[in-house]
């Protein structure tokens, strides 16, 4: 189980939000957390920390007045920490190697294959075939409706059809080399993991050859103790608003020290 850094940017800021609260409208979120320093100083942070994995989220769509002070943001994270770093935002085959010859290690695709309530695969066989599929990662966040877990698009507010179940999971691994997976309904809120989410996820056979990532509730070392306990230690985690780097009271310090790797290795250098 590693713990992996992120850097979510809206409105060219680096921010911790309440997942479900996002709209486009005025480019509104409820926010918990505004940051100070670029996107760049927490890349370099992370970097000097050797921890590796971290993902950036650009939050505001392309439309919005604010998309290219976020994307610059984000292109400065990514020099920051060439080759350390996952982002996601907006992505689709034409612009995803522009972000990869940034220095994105992957890049992160939601909306582009889920698109109007169901899979685009499509889509999805275009995206492996421009990037391949050793750099691509699955947003399957989630939201629970009617005691299903449905996978949302478009930063969150939009609820397709499409469940995550394990039989899902096995098609959409052919395309990919790991999954993201925000408890939409927990996250920003500092209330402890989704717990039947997290279940479901570590009971997932081909978890052991594609990494999972969990983000959503986490707001203690309890809650990673059991986050650990269900997952078996098989599903890594980011912390976002508990975390002291963004204003809360658990210590990153701490979470580098205990889950992350003390030394990375980029192009056979020592990071």
């Amino acid at each position: 189980m590693k713990f992996r850094p992120c850097i979510d940017i809206h409105n060219g800021k680096v921010k911790q939000i309440v997942g479900g609260s996002l709209t486009d409208t005025g480019d509104w979120a409820q926010t918990n957390f505004v940051a100070e320093r670029p996107a760049q100083w927490f890349a370099s942070r992370y970097r000097e920390d050797g921890l590796t994995g971290g993902h950036v989220i650009l939050l505001n769509p392309p439309a919005s007045r604010y998309f290219e002070k976020t994307r610059h943001q984000a292109m400065e994270a990514l020099s920051a920490f060439p080759g350390g770093l996952q982002i996601g935002g907006g992505i689709r085959p034409e612009n995803a190697e522009d972000y990869l010859r940034a220095g994105a290690s992957h890049v992160i695709v939601t909306s582009y294959v889920f698109a109007e309530g169901a899979i685009r695969w499509e889509n999805l066989a275009r995206l492996k075939e421009t990037v391949g599929r050793e750099k691509l990662v699955l947003d399957v966040s989630c939201r629970k409706r009617d005691d299903r877990y449905l996978i949302v698009t478009d930063r969150w507010q939009t609820f397709t059809d499409e469940e995550v179940t394990h039989e899902l999971l096995d098609l959409l691994a052919e395309y990919c080399a790991e999954f993201l997976v925000h408890g939409v309904d927990v996250e920003g809120s500092c209330r402890g993991i989704d717990r039947e989410l997290v279940k479901l996820l570590a009971s997932w056979k081909k978890g052991v050859t594609h990494p999972v990532t969990y983000a959503g509730g986490i707001s203690s070392e309890k809650d990673i103790r059991i986050l650990g306990e269900a997952s078996g230690g098989r599903i890594d985690f980011t912390v976002g608003s508990a975390l002291d780097l963004f204003g809360g009271t658990l210590g990153y310090d701490v979470l580098r020290q205990r889950y992350g790797a003390v030394v990375c290795e980029h192009d056979g250098k020592s990071l």
